[in-house]
């Protein structure tokens, strides 16, 4: 299906990118904690709206 240059691309690709994330995150880490402190309850409030209409969408249907 691939040949075995692809194949050794793919796995050089993916294991580049993967190492540049990671340096990309700790570079940043300070700054997203010190900019986006509470951001957290912003994802807690959003997931619990959204299982609530969940839960009234079953609550009505049944």
């Amino acid at each position: 299906m691939f040949s075995t240059g692809q194949l050794i691309f793919v796995i050089f690709f993916v294991i580049a990118f993967i190492a540049l994330m990671i340096i990309s995150y700790r570079k940043d880490a300070r700054l997203h904690n010190k900019e986006y402190k509470g951001s957290k309850w912003i994802l807690v409030g959003f997931i619990t709206f959204v299982a609530l209409l969940f839960v009234i969408k079953y609550t009505l249907k049944g």
